[in-house]
């Protein structure tokens, strides 16, 4: 078999980096090792930044998110019994971010991918990147219950942090940045509808706690635990009454309760990969980069990534330029680390320590106070939060 950008990887990655290049006349086969139907359910991040929500417009994957996704004009931070509005419109140039799901996005991408777009194989296990430094790579691959061979003119790894694709790239070459964080989340999806208009950032003497959702009627909620933590120690009532206590504050506000239908436990890393090219291989999302879920951008990075990619992939197929595939890790990284910043500051300052560190405790409310009493720092929040610009 053979293609111009063989794809590792049937994530919202991988899918939307496949529709861009299907738009721009560039031929490629995605490669995807689960089912359709897994690939279809798992949960993963809901919140959009301005950036997304525009590049899926632009390729035509944004139906559904139009008519489904709930847009939001700002968050709310909770601490002292206190509570506080961010407004984003008004403190970033009208940006905005977008509340819809992960799962959706894929649905979308995948119905799109299988009606007109570029070969999509599902069940289609990579087990390796041949020869990425030469002209012609080789991903080899189980498909069907034999072993196959796809050669490409560039492979695109984004298969996620535990790939194969970051494996290709030479010891000697690479470079890993990474950071443990020693407590994790209890997420939970409830029928319940939200209890909130936008999403909430509470920080509480029990821990952290942020109240999401899903839809008008599914709400998606985590709490801060250890890092050990078993979900199946959680009861549901012992759920909701931790949830309350986080949320409480100083006025009439109640969280409404329902069945819940999924537990699971996040645990918290940051983690940076250089570079995110060697020869014709080419990381993408978490194949490169894991951040902790508090700044919500792992997903918003990995499309971050792949328009760079499209756009440097187009410049080639028009041109016959590589300066900016030339580029692409240069570029993509610098990004990156903004946003693992950004996402390291809101875990720790929203996180309470383990060990009851008063004056890191103080330090986190200082940190708090500031952005809530001064315009310029609720400002630099929402920059971030609404999402960087693309990089050039």
């Amino acid at each position: 078999m053979r293609t111009t950008v063989g794809i590792i990887g049937g994530g919202p990655a991988g899918l939307l980096l496949a529709r861009l290049l299907h738009r721009a006349g560039i031929d490629c086969v995605v490669l995807e090792s689960r089912t359709r139907d897994h690939v279809e359910q798992r949960q993963r991040a809901g919140m959009l930044e301005q950036g997304t929500v525009d590049a899926l417009r632009a390729c035509g994957a944004a139906g559904r998110l139009e008519s489904e996704g709930l847009v939001h004009q700002g968050i709310e931070l909770r601490f002292a019994g206190e509570r506080h509005h961010i407004d984003f419109p008004a403190l970033a140039g009208g940006r905005t971010v977008t509340i819809y799901a992960q799962t959706e996005i894929v649905k979308d991408l995948v119905a799109l991918q299988l009606a007109d777009g570029p070969p999509l194989l599902f069940e289609a296990q990579a087990l390796a990147v041949e020869k990425p430094e030469s002209d012609a790579p080789v991903v080899r691959f189980l498909h069907e219950g034999r072993e196959q061979s796809l050669t490409c003119d560039w492979v695109a790894g984004c298969d996620g942090f535990h790939g194969i694709a970051r494996a290709a790239f030479p010891a000697a070459t690479s470079r890993t940045y990474e950071h443990g964080y020693p407590y994790a989340w209890l997420g939970i999806l409830a029928d319940v509808p939200p209890s909130c208009e936008e999403l909430i950032y509470a920080r509480g003497e029990r821990g952290f706690a942020l109240h999401s959702m899903r839809s008008p009627a599914v709400s998606r909620l985590y709490l801060q635990v250890p890092g050990d933590t078993d979900p199946d120690d959680w009861s549901d009532d012992r759920i909701w009454d931790e949830l309350a206590d986080r949320f409480a504050v100083d006025a009439d506000w109640t969280l409404e309760r329902g069945p819940i239908t999924a537990k699971s436990v996040t645990p918290m890393r940051s983690y940076v990969h250089e570079p995110m090219r060697h020869g014709r291989l080419l990381l993408a999302g978490d194949a490169a980069h894991i951040v902790p879920p508090t700044g919500a951008k792992g997903l918003n990075l990995a499309v971050s990534d792949v328009s760079v990619l499209a756009r440097a992939l187009t410049d080639l197929h028009r041109t016959g330029s590589t300066q900016s595939l030339d580029r692409y890790s240069e570029l993509c990284l610098s990004r990156v680390w903004q946003a693992t910043r950004f996402s390291y500051d809101m875990t720790r300052m929203l996180h309470t320590q383990q060990n009851g560190d008063a004056f890191e405790n103080r330090l986190q409310l200082a940190r708090l106070r500031r952005i809530t009493a001064s315009r310029h720092a609720a400002a630099e929040l929402a920059a971030n939060y609404t999402g960087l610009p693309l990089p050039v």
